[in-house]
């Protein structure tokens, strides 16, 4: 196709800067105030309706007008001019009765705009102006009813917005655009829409014209009008392979910038933005200054966020002018190379890649599969149809398929209306849609109705490539994957043969005739019914299997999905053997590749659970074993149808329940006792003139004791967190009396806390909130896994005096330093408090309290949390506080430019040459007694209990000393005796009550050691490499740290691993488990309640059961699964000791850092799809009582820590791991050696 000659200069200047687009032209327009007279001209004196507010008319009756505006932008330093005619399509001309004139309006404002551009550039050659014509989003959306009573209700179809664009472009492109600009939309169906026009006029016309497009962000939600995220926006839009991406209107800069900085991250080609300037004020005009507005864009720059920027409403010439200047010198943009993967959309995102876990399809919205569903559909019961739809997302589905072909119904109405009712419900179109039908205007009808990117179910070339070729474009122009059966001009593929060759030729077709992305390709090889009782169709699972290899093997990024229910169908009527033959056929094909499957989300039997002698038979059948695999299911095949410690005494009770109520209530504060709380705060009440000076006077009394006492070593924090559960139910009593007198209290500050974006661990942060409380500090407390915008924006709306941010995992780190970052850009002046394991006061000095002006603090423990509020928020004691502390971290950034390594560092190649070494010819590595994957689901708390490694728990309260000697110590033995009493409570309630359970899952596989990465086999031939793990190697100068002429080697974890030349057949180790599943809602229960002592507690323990799973599973693969140690003998002070054999290191730690290491042993097991746990943005585990890691069986194996690399260790390590050297370096920050800035 022809290229407009244009367009290549076009591409030369965002090469070299940034561009700017134009502004405002409706705001120009408003300062020309025009009356009536002008928009009607002498053409349109007598027209019928009122014209004044027709803006795009102007092109016709005020030329001169719209000249001078385009005018002004150009010599304010604009590139790209925009056309008057926004709201010039058939549709938008409908509220003046001008549709007819549509298509002169549009041509007209591409001539005017061509004009005024020619000039300039025949002014400066060397500077070429560009003509963007504008196609806006009309008054109507097609994802949006206009009725509140009937959701389903559209007013303007996707035809005639696509009849309507065709019209304005063809239009525009004759009158001498340069670029198509779909701008300001705010659904993305009709964005589409408007795409699907302009290829079609590329196409008629034989070349194409470069295309921008750009959404509009419409709140702080962070979504489109229609409900998308920026980057299902994104992915909806992606197929047009614009010039530009970007975002406008809506927003001013500031409330823009995080989904400006998200589309940059996610955007693989240029990214535009034109904001507001500012937000409307109460009069509807914008009040952001042209230099105001510049800062902004500047910072943008800075940033490398930009690559064409101007502004939309509100903007002038001026405002360009500025962002001209801004601007100037400053590097575009560079645009990022993404990772190939199908990237699928509904109101939020869906990335499929080579690291995804299987993909669910829900099958329920499917009239040929759920009975229950097509009786609703026939009886119009749309909205019990719609339960169904919502069911299958809740219970796990990622993507829903609805089809509705059924001979009783019209399919193609009742999957118009259906998607149009989905569109309304967000619960369900969060997810991407696939439309399923062996009809194609069906298909063609529902692509008419999704604003997201869904999949097509499906084409074949059944009917010839011709048609295949045909459905295929069509599918690519509505920007839809597709599925492609196996089935050609002969018939469906139903032999291994058969179905790769029909994918092979259709893969060929598609990638290279038709342009389809082959990471949108998904095949389907066709699953049929096993067990029917003919010989023919035994084969049908292990062709499918073997297929699915195959296709992995030989069709690069293209994807295999299937019909699961298809392969039971034999068993109709019996679920129990049904889901046993679909969870057997998954674990197979899915171990071969299969990415997707249409299953019934909520009906999935887990493999491990299948009953030994079912899964026998069932696996005979799949696997086609035996001629009589058949007849043994049936046979047995009917009988599966169907189918907290008590408060210590305190030997003055009596006593003290007759003190005065003041001192009953302090009592009852210091000893955290709640029996009589109630009755002792309304005796205090009735004595008050205020119920508010019962918290103020006696009960702040009470609690200032226990902050003394806590202060001064004689109260420990578990004590503190149980005074705190009193003073919250004290409070939550008053709380009804405060409201009715409109009373409030006094406190010593807010303080905003949250465990930073991905991450979820929040023990240390909670408790340090209760101390916090303890001492008169209101607490607003934001969870886990919280953006930055989110901490900052409640910070402004709760008028926050501090914020604290928290965080375990190293990427954390990051996260703080771009939180910081955010507070200053944003003009934050309140103090910034650090803390969580990972944080330190080396990286609070040197990475994060730069980038903040206002003092930054380092809180080392929850005892210091208070004398630092204090210290922050005191108008005495502020100023030398701070001071002292800068003093303290200027020198801390001094010492740690002088910080030089305690030996050199060597490089790569001499740390591989000084490798761990083994004569492997000697050895024998152990073979697992069973090999792959198995889940352990058989786990009791009470069997966990005698694994449990207390000192940890101890030391997470802040309490120190080792167990059991700790319950005997002068100084924290009573209190930690009543806490590890509590623990065992808290142990039994959780054994008897269920409400927190353990899972866990293992794998072990044939591997080698290539370099310093571990190759993982798909099985004992190891022909076919499964995965890989990459491993980091010391670089520190090992022959200056000899000892008595020893030099130790330079390890690496890879070393234990037989090396792949050597021949000899080693196996590896990967595990996942959780000690918490139902943890987070028990804790939620206890925090609601007020008692955040046993919702601490809860959590802690769990952490401790995770570990103690840990160290069960490492011994019972040790003496069972792998069976390498089968006589093992070991108390529990020897597991802790690790007085065994083998290692079970775990990515985050000091052997292996690299956290997202921890995302290839999801992949691997499965992880989440087998028992649930999930990972992070930022790879932190959920539930946060987790473990997860590697197992090494080599006795010489052995524990230690990478510590500092070098920077030609991270850069072989990135091109090992396929990332950018900048990624590595990000996830490796705490390690490396040198300054990666």
């Amino acid at each position: 196709m022809v290229v407009n000659v244009n367009t290549s200069a076009l591409y030369q200047s965002l090469q070299q800067r940034i561009l700017l687009i134009d502004g405002g032209m409706g705001t120009m327009i408003q300062g020309y105030q025009l009356q009536e007279s002008d928009f009607r001209g002498t053409r349109f004196a007598d027209w019928p309706c009122d014209l004044k507010g027709n803006n795009d008319l102007l092109v016709l009756t005020r030329p001169d007008v719209i000249a001078a505006i385009h005018d002004a932008y150009l010599a304010a330093g604009a590139d790209i001019l925009e056309t008057n005619s926004f709201n010039a399509t058939r549709i938008a001309m409908a509220d003046y009765q001008m549709e007819e004139l549509s298509a002169e309006i549009n041509r007209e404002a591409a001539r005017l705009a061509r004009k005024v551009a020619d000039e300039w550039t025949a002014k400066t050659p060397d500077r070429p102006r560009y003509v963007a014509g504008v196609l806006g989003p009309t008054n109507r959306t097609a994802s949006i009813s206009p009725d509140v009573n009937d959701p389903g209700k559209r007013n303007v179809t996707f035809d005639q917005l696509v009849e309507a664009y065709i019209e304005s472009t063809d239009a525009l492109i004759e009158g001498g655009a340069d670029i198509i600009l779909i701008e300001t939309i705010f659904d993305t169906l009709n964005a589409k829409a408007a795409f699907f026009a302009v290829d079609t006029v590329f196409e008629r016309r034989g070349y194409k014209l470069p295309v921008m497009i750009s959404g509009t962000i419409t709140d702080a939600s962070g979504r489109t009008l229609s409900g998308q995220t920026t980057e299902a926006f994104y992915n909806s839009l992606r197929h047009a392979k614009p010039l530009s991406f970007g975002l406008n209107c809506a927003l001013g800069p500031q409330e823009l910038r995080p989904y400006v900085q998200e589309l940059s991250r996610i955007c693989e080609t240029f990214v535009s933005v034109h904001p507001n300037a500012g937000l409307p004020n109460a009069f509807g005009g914008y009040d952001l200054e042209a230099d105001e507005m510049a800062t902004h864009i500047r910072e943008w720059a800075q940033e490398g966020f930009l690559n064409i920027v101007g502004g939309c409403c509100g903007t002038t010439p001026d405002h360009i002018r500025a962002m001209a200047k801004a601007v100037e010198g400053m590097k575009p943009r560079a645009l990022p190379e993404l990772a190939v993967a199908c990237r699928l959309a509904g109101l939020e995102p869906l990335t499929i890649d080579e690291n995804s876990m299987f993909v669910n399809v829900g099958e329920r919205t499917n009239v040929t599969g759920s009975a229950k569903f097509k009786r609703l559909i026939k009886e119009e019961q749309y909205d019990e149809a719609l339960d169904i739809a919502r069911h299958q997302v809740e219970n796990g589905a990622q993507i829903i398929d609805i089809n509705m072909d059924e001979g009783m119904l019209d399919a193609e109405a009742c999957m118009v209306r259906f998607l149009n009712l989905i569109a309304s419900e967000p619960d369900i179109s969060r997810v991407p849609i696939m439309i399923d039908s062996s009809k194609w205007e069906v298909i063609e009808s529902g692509l008419k109705c999704i604003q997201g990117k869904g999949i097509v179910n499906s084409i074949s070339m059944k009917e010839g490539v011709d048609k295949f070729i045909a459905q295929a474009k069509l599918i690519r122009r509505y920007g839809a994957a597709v599925i492609v059966m196996a089935f050609d001009e002969v018939g469906q593929a139903d032999t291994r043969a058969r179905k790769i060759e029909i994918c092979q030729r259709a893969y060929k077709i598609l990638t290279e005739e038709v342009g389809f992305p082959p990471e949108d390709i998904i095949f389907d090889p066709n699953i049929f019914a096993v067990a029917t009782g003919i010989d023919e169709h035994n084969n049908y699972a292990v062709d499918f299997i073997d297929a699915v290899k195959d296709i992995k093997d030989n069709l690069p990024y293209a994807m295999i999905s299937g019909g699961v229910s298809n392969v039971s169908f034999s068993f109709r009527g019996n679920d129990p053997v049904r889901e046993a033959i679909h969870s057997v056929f998954l674990y197979y094909a899915i171990q071969n590749g299969m990415d997707m499957g249409i299953v019934n989300a909520g009906q999935l039997a887990i493999y491990e659970d299948i009953p030994a002698e079912l899964k026998e038979k069932v696996e005979a059948v799949v696997l086609n074993k035996h001629p009589g695999a058949t007849e043994e299911l049936l046979a047995i095949a009917e009988k599966y149808r169907g189918g907290a410690a008590q408060q210590a005494a305190d030997p003055r009770e009596q006593e003290w329940r007759s003190w005065p109520v003041a001192k009953r209530l302090e009592h009852a504060l210091v000893k955290g006792i709640t029996d009589f709380i109630d009755e002792d705060t309304e005796e205090a009440r009735q004595q008050a003139a205020r119920p508010i000076e019962v918290i103020e006077g006696p009960l702040m009394s009470g609690m200032n004791v226990v902050g003394d006492l806590f202060g001064a070593g004689k109260m420990f924090l578990p004590q503190v967190v149980k005074s705190a559960r009193v003073m919250k139910r004290a409070v939550a009593y008053l709380q009804p009396f405060i409201e009715k007198e409109k009373a409030v209290g006094q406190t010593n500050g807010k303080i905003v806390m949250a465990t930073v974006k991905g991450d979820v661990h929040d023990i240390g942060k909670n408790i340090v909130g209760v101390v916090l409380q303890c001492n008169n500090y209101e607490i607003i407390d934001l969870g886990v896994m919280v953006p930055c915008e989110k901490i900052l924006q409640a910070a402004k709306e709760h008028n926050a005096d501090i914020i604290g941010l928290s965080g375990l995992i190293t990427p954390s780190l990051d996260e703080m330093v771009h939180v910081a970052k955010e507070m200053e850009r944003q003009g934050f002046k309140i103090p910034l408090m650090i803390g969580g394991a990972t944080t330190s006061k080396a990286h609070t000095a040197v990475k994060i309290e730069q980038n903040y002006s206002e003092p930054v603090v380092y809180v080392s423990n929850a005892s210091r949390a208070v004398g630092v509020a204090q210290s922050l928020l005191s108008a005495e004691l502020k100023a030398p506080f701070v001071k002292k502390l800068r003093d303290e971290y200027v020198l801390v950034r001094e010492q740690h430019s002088r910080k030089q390594p305690r030996t050199a560092p060597i490089s790569l190649e001499a740390a591989r040459a000084n490798a761990w070494q083994f004569d492997w010819s000697q050895y024998q590595p152990p073979k697992p007694q069973q090999l792959g994957v198995k889940v352990i689901d058989d786990v009791t708390i009470t069997t966990l209990r005698d694994y449990i490694d207390w000192t940890p728990f101890f030391l997470s309260w802040e309490l120190a000393g080792k167990f059991p000697r700790i319950l005997e110590d002068e100084v924290v033995g009573e209190e930690a005796t009543r806490l590890y009493h509590d623990a065992l409570a808290m142990l039994d309630r959780l054994e008897k009550s269920g409400e927190v359970s353990v899972s866990g899952i293992i794998g072990l596989f044939p591997a080698n050691r290539v370099g310093d990465d571990i190759e993982i086999y798909t099985d004992e031939t190891r022909q076919q490499v499964a995965t890989k793990f990459h491993f980091l190697r010391q670089q520190t100068d090992k022959v200056s740290q000899s000892r008595n002429g020893e030099v130790f080697p330079n390890y690496c974890l890879a070393d234990y691993v037989a090396p792949k030349e050597s021949g000899q057949a080693d196996y590896f180790g990967a595990f996942a488990v959780t000690g918490g599943v139902g943890e987070d809602k028990l804790a939620e229960q206890y925090k609601f309640a007020g008692d955040d002592y046993n919702a601490i507690l809860v959590q802690a323990v769990c952490d401790r059961l995770a570990e103690a799973f840990a160290e069960y599973l490492h011994q019972r693969v040790r003496k069972e699964y792998w069976g390498y140690a089968a006589d093992e003998n070991l108390s529990n002070d020897d597991l802790i000791r690790e007085n065994y054999q083998g290692i079970r290191p775990a990515p985050g730690y000091p052997a292996c850092p690299e956290h997202t290491e921890k995302g290839t042993i999801w992949s691997l097991l499965q992880v989440e799809q087998n028992i649930g746990m999930k990972l992070t943005d930022s790879f932190a585990m959920w539930p946060a009582a987790a473990v997860s890691g590697f197992y090494f069986s080599h006795p010489d194996s052995k524990y230690f820590a990478v510590a500092g690399i070098q920077k030609d260790q991270v850069e072989d390590y990135a091109v090992r791991k396929g990332i950018s050297l900048e990624e590595a370096e990000r996830w490796l920050g705490p390690n490396l050696g040198y300054s990666a800035d």
